[in-house]
């Protein structure tokens, strides 16, 4: 089940780094599949031609915005101009929405918190702050994912069943929320990424995931907020009951370690994993696409 990290031959992120700055991404928006809500978005599209497959990425807990500006603003809307916007998107949003252009793909970032009043997030454990109900990750989020896969497949330059999903922390957990809800569709997400999610009974429907779409946890061994041991026991019982998941468990690794902030990057665990799971995630959407 669990898959061991992979040694790159190029530094990944420093590569990165190196090349020319993209402009900001486009501002869109779109309607939760709550019905009442209308969700901010950041669009990252790629230079060539489409039609393109996608990604939806969902924030953590933090919100999708640098901590800079984070409390400067909490509500975002269409008509509400914020210091929170799509030049103030987080390093760790940024360089993934970037990333996934470059290789072909549309990438949306939603942005759950902002039309709801809370762009400014939430600290590190808050888990049990009231204030996270009216976004969380069980009956909120999902819906807002569900309504960006509708969006994208409204879009000229997607390939409407080539559309996959991305989370991180409370995103993914919302991510692995929506692949059980999907349930055994063959018409929705068609894979998920979930890195270091929380996988309690707080944070997940089920004790474990039913369905047909692959999924991958990228885990940290030293993650300092979520157990990954409880996800790896989530994983055993969801591929027992059929489910194709992947376990990837970076060794001294924490939470956020693909945040390529310098604090962050400062644990050697931290780098090694970063560069894989750019690696690896672009592997894992190839494999599936087709």
């Amino acid at each position: 089940m669990a898959n061991r990290p992979t040694k790159l031959v190029v530094p990944v992120m420093l590569a990165m780094l190196t090349t020319p700055a993209f402009a900001a991404p486009d501002t869109v928006f779109f309607p939760s599949a709550d019905g009442s809500t209308e969700i901010v978005a950041y669009l990252f599209k790629p230079q060539t031609r489409g039609p393109h497959p996608a990604i939806v990425m969902l924030h953590g807990r933090g919100g999708p915005y640098s901590a800079n500006v984070n409390d400067e603003c909490a509500l975002v809307s269409r008509a509400s101009p914020s210091a929170c916007n799509a030049g103030s998107l987080s390093k760790r949003h940024t360089m993934w929405g970037q990333y996934w252009a470059e290789r072909g793909y549309v990438a949306l970032l939603p942005d759950s918190f902002g039309p709801r009043g809370k762009a400014h997030g939430f600290e590190r454990f808050t888990h049990n702050d009231p204030d996270r109900a009216d976004v969380n990750e069980k009956t909120v989020r999902p819906l807002d994912a569900e309504g960006a896969l509708r969006w994208l497949r409204s879009q000229r330059d997607v390939i409407p069943d080539r559309i996959f999903l991305q989370g991180w922390s409370n995103g993914g957990s919302t991510a692995l929320n929506v692949m059980q809800r999907q349930g055994a569709k063959t018409s929705g997400y068609r894979a998920a990424l979930a890195l270091y999610p929380g996988c309690g009974k707080k944070a997940l429907l089920a004790p474990e995931l039913t369905t047909p779409a692959p999924v991958a946890l990228l885990l940290g061994s030293d993650d300092e907020e979520v157990s990954p041991a409880r996800c790896q026991e989530m994983a055993r019982r969801s591929i027992a009951a059929g489910s194709k998941v992947d376990v990837v468990l970076y060794p001294g690794a924490t939470h956020g370690f693909d945040d390529p902030g310098p604090s962050r990057q400062s644990i050697a665990g931290n780098r090694f994993a970063l560069e894989d799971a750019l690696k690896r995630a672009i592997a894992f959407v190839e494999r599936v696409r087709d």
